[in-house]
């Protein structure tokens, strides 16, 4: 029987004075803790989007297929098939929806702002989830090993699924592209996903400064990512999900590359992620050297970064949540709609055989890969012939 559609935000706010835990609740996200900077967290919104290839890119590849590789966090999103190949695009248009809303206009974090409601509908979802699991495993032991795993959506996964948005990021995908953030960009995005964090009730002294950030993501990587092979099943399912599908049509060989290219080759054997060729890879170093060259272009003059920030708000928002091939309009309110039963476990799709030759990003990386051959092909040259020049002289 389907679960109704229910609007947990608008139930809280509706009711939340009838309880005294939901009057607690609901005065805890609308206050606003001592540490925060509207000024700060603005600057923050801004970083996501004058990176904003690179970000998405690594947010896919490196936080959420990487992040696979942590077994026991994968144990929970399996109960929920929320990522089966059928639904798993959709979940990643839903989660890019919530991020777009905390970072599209500062208002939109604030109290009463879109970002603000939908980062607690995402809590309480989260609470429906951690409930209902628990519930299950309680009537039936082998459901769900509560002692190996812990409680599901405890703070340590909430505190890693902060760092995997901001610190991951920061640290390891933005880098491995090429991309390297000014101290003051750090500082400003960790404090975005500071407060993010709080609303999602999430410990957030572990963001307090950049040293904490940054110590909390390596403690966790070192801990955590232990890949099963339920991880090879969700981080394939990604792959599979995304491939040749709008709005950039890449192949299944590219998204892989993709994924290499951001968690290593030692890694990504371990989800169970094949071989691609040297091609690929070229392609992969086309993309990211693409990416270097229009963020620095536009952070060196401000006017640019503005209109650049801007304009990505916008493209961002129109291909996720307007397209048609994205949510078609209808934004998602966090539904309890992936409801975990004993039945429910996701399983491993079919990559298949590409029905498409190369997508327009494809040759839009291998052009950028081939100029920069050329250049540097060119650069060697005229370089030995100076020297060689000036040698002559000498001698």
């Amino acid at each position: 029987m389907p679960v109704p559609q229910r609007d947990l935000y608008a139930l809280l706010k509706e009711h939340h004075s009838s309880h005294t835990k939901l009057e607690e609740l609901w005065q805890e996200v609308n206050t606003i803790p001592d540490w925060v900077d509207w000024d700060q967290i603005s600057r923050g919104q801004d970083v996501f989007y004058r990176y904003g290839g690179p970000a998405l890119t690594g947010l896919t590849f490196q936080s959420l297929l990487g992040g696979m590789g942590a077994a026991r966090v994968v144990e929970t999103l399996a109960r929920t098939g929320g990522f089966s190949t059928k639904v798993a695009r959709g979940r990643l248009f839903e989660t890019t929806q919530h991020i777009l809303q905390c970072t599209r206009t500062l208002e939109g974090i604030q109290p009463g702002g879109e970002g603000h409601a939908s980062s607690i509908r995402v809590r309480l979802l989260h609470a429906a989830v951690r409930q209902r699991i628990v519930k299950l495993a309680h009537q039936r032991p082998s459901y769900f090993n509560l002692e190996e795993w812990g409680i599901p959506v405890n703070d340590l996964d909430q505190i890693a699924t902060i760092g995997t948005f901001s610190s991951s990021l920061i640290w390891l995908s933005f880098p491995r592209q090429g991309i390297f953030l000014s101290g003051q960009e750090i500082d400003d995005y960790i404090a975005l996903w500071r407060y993010i964090a709080y609303l999602l009730g999430t410990p957030t002294n572990v963001f307090a400064t950049r040293a904490k950030a940054k110590a909390a993501m390596e403690t966790l990587f070192y801990n955590e990512v232990d890949p099963s092979e339920m991880s090879q099943t969700m981080a394939n399912n990604i792959i599979y999900a995304l491939k040749e599908e709008p709005p950039t049509y890449v192949s299944a060989d590219m998204l892989i590359a993709s994924a290499r290219w951001l968690n290593g080759n030692e890694l990504s054997d371990r989800l169970g992620l094949k071989q691609v060729s040297l091609y690929y890879w070229s392609l992969m170093a086309g993309q990211c050297l693409f990416f270097m060259f229009y963020c620095y272009a536009y952070r060196l003059i401000p006017s640019m970064d503005r209109d650049h920030v801007k304009r990505a708000k916008e493209i961002f928002w129109n291909v996720i949540v307007k397209a048609k091939w994205g949510l078609a309009g209808t934004e998602t309110t966090f539904d309890f709609k992936y409801v975990p039963q004993y039945d429910t476990l996701t399983n491993l799709g079919d990559i298949g055989e590409a029905k498409m030759k190369t997508s327009g990003l494809e040759m839009r990386n291998l052009r950028t890969f081939g100029i920069f051959v050329g250049l540097v092909g060119v650069g060697t040259i005229v370089s030995v012939k100076v020297a060689s020049h000036i040698l002559g002289k000498l001698w």
